[in-house]
């Protein structure tokens, strides 16, 4: 696989990597299965999808202790990236950037994952009532110590201004604010948040500050949550604690108006190939987005996993690509 590059220190990584949170949490409870997840994970890594996402709030803390029975014996061949910032109550999820925590939660995070160093250590959320100079602060004490590699910055979740659009440029000022701010401090290596064919709004504001900088760029959720993978069913819903339930994008009306995305990818795909997939072909897309971008697609699934990777094979042409922002804006906030 295509190797990319992740901030000024250079952290190699493959083109696509593997989100690991559908394992643990999120999607559909009664679909995951531990040994299917980590063959999963063992596929990505056979494959060379180096990159395994996670954060010490998913399960809480199982999907780390997962990735530390493949990392116990495969650590050399992974990139590690795990986060913190949020932690999980009985029915909410809180924010939490005291230096004090954030030493404490690497320290575990590193004894679930087994190993003794994590390449990339991202600030889930900021606390909005600790500076996040205090919280990077301390992160950046971590990267002194040995513990961590280099930092990075989650921007999943930006919320969009009242009544905006999908190619809203100013649904990220805010976060632009907080990176100039961390900046100060210490290096941003990475920025993780939303790109894909039917969520672009990273494009036109958060993109270029990473080019411009030096800055990988992790593109969450680029298959749409699965959407754009064509194997959802509109109308057929979802258990009720998946996130995808609580969704406008994901009413049967939006998925139904949203059919045109997919058989869009799918026409596309045709013509590259038999083999060749919708979900490839949005992960395509993400890739030509920039050299530092890297597509993290999530699944718990060794059949996805090997698809998604195997996605960085595929190139699209100018044609492809002018034809893919023809296809009509998705229907439904995302908000």
């Amino acid at each position: 696989m295509e190797r990319r590059t992740i901030g000024a220190a250079a952290l190699e990584v493959g083109a696509v990597g593997l989100g690991c949170m559908p394992m643990s949490w999120a999607y559909t409870a009664s679909q995951r299965r531990g040994e299917e997840s980590l063959r999963a994970v063992h596929t990505a890594l056979d494959l060379g999808a180096s990159l395994l996402d996670t954060a010490d709030m998913y399960g809480p803390f199982t999907n780390e202790l997962l990735l530390g029975r493949v990392l116990k014996a495969r650590r050399a061949e992974a990139f590690v990236s795990t986060k913190v910032g949020l932690q999980v109550g009985d029915q909410h999820v809180v924010t939490n950037g005291r230096p004090g925590y954030v030493r404490r939660a690497c320290d575990a995070s590193l004894r679930r994952l087994r190993t003794g160093v994590i390449d990339l250590y991202q600030l889930h959320r900021p606390d909005p009532d600790v500076p996040v100079e205090e919280t990077w602060g301390a992160m950046a004490e971590l990267v002194t110590a040995g513990k961590v590699r280099a930092l990075g910055f989650c921007a999943v979740g930006a919320a969009a201004r009242r009544g905006a659009g999908p190619y809203d440029a100013g649904r990220y000022d805010a976060v632009l604010g907080q990176l100039e701010r961390v900046q100060q401090v210490f290096p941003v290596s990475a920025v993780q948040a939303e790109l894909s064919v039917w969520s672009p709004g990273a494009l036109w504001g958060l993109l270029p500050w990473c080019a411009a900088r030096g800055v990988g760029f992790l593109a969450a959720m680029p298959l749409g949550s699965g959407f754009l993978s064509g194997t959802l069913t509109p109308g057929e819903g979802f258990e009720p604690e998946d996130a995808r339930a609580r969704h406008p994008r994901f009413t049967a009306y939006a998925m139904a108006s949203n059919q045109a995305l997919v058989v869009g990818l799918r026409q596309i795909a045709r013509r590259h190939g038999p083999q060749v997939t919708a979900a490839q072909v949005a992960l395509a897309w993400v890739l030509a987005q920039g050299p530092h971008v890297v597509p993290v697609p999530g699944t718990k699934r060794e059949r996805w996993a090997a698809e998604n990777a195997r996605a960085a094979g595929v190139l699209l042409t100018a044609d492809d690509l002018a034809e893919i922002a023809a296809l009509p804006a998705a229907v439904g906030s995302w908000d």
